[in-house]
């Protein structure tokens, strides 16, 4: 009985695990969209990407990924989405990248 018990714990705590994973994913997914929303609509209205100056030093130096790296650092964004803004910002600086 005792064994048919921690199974049934068990198999209680991997569901539990299973939907709270599954929420996370669905989380980050609309966070994603809200975020390119916001991105099209700043670029609807000219309104430029806050440029950190660490960020522009590194872009200028030619160093994208320290780039990417410090603009991760301040804004805990993803590693793509800290890309993708790093490229629209070396974009407003005229730089090749």
């Amino acid at each position: 009985m005792s064994t048919f018990l921690v199974i049934a714990a068990i198999g209680s705590v991997g569901i539990a695990v299973g939907a709270m994973s599954q929420e996370r994913r669905r989380s980050a997914t609309q966070l994603a969209a809200v975020q390119r929303k916001l991105d099209l609509i700043m670029d609807h209205l000219g309104i430029a990407e806050p440029m950190d100056p660490e960020v522009v030093r590194h872009l200028e130096g030619g160093r994208t990924i320290h780039a990417v790296r410090a603009y991760r650092n301040q804004t805990g964004a993803s590693l793509v989405e800290a890309k993708q803004a790093v490229d629209r910002i070396a974009g407003t600086l005229h730089l090749e990248r």
